[in-house]
């Protein structure tokens, strides 16, 4: 399976709300996130265990916490601990 980003050459940078990212390779496959070579990373996982957009979430900021430059490994945990939070709310909500 194909993303959005698959026709895009990897000579053109990037752009994200008028602020380049620095190439290709830092929005398809990260190191952040584990890389293109590693069986385990996370949009592999998320994808192979069918996870959904909350707990697909809550892997990618596990995975990540303390990795991706400038970012917090605190507030990356805490934002997975939000996640599983709002996850843990939707199925009570579902058995009621």
């Amino acid at each position: 399976m194909g993303t959005i980003l698959d026709g895009f050459s990897n000579d053109l940078p990037c752009v994200a709300y008028g602020a380049e990212i620095r190439k290709k390779e830092s929005v398809n496959h990260p190191t952040h996130y584990g890389g293109q070579d590693n069986v385990y990373e996370a949009i592999k996982v998320i994808e192979a265990w069918d996870l959904g957009f909350n707990l697909g979430n809550l892997v990618k900021y596990v995975s990540r916490a303390g990795k991706k430059e400038g970012s917090n490994e605190l507030e990356d945990l805490e934002k997975a601990k939000w996640y599983l939070d709002r996850e843990i709310s939707k199925v009570k909500n579902a058995s009621t």
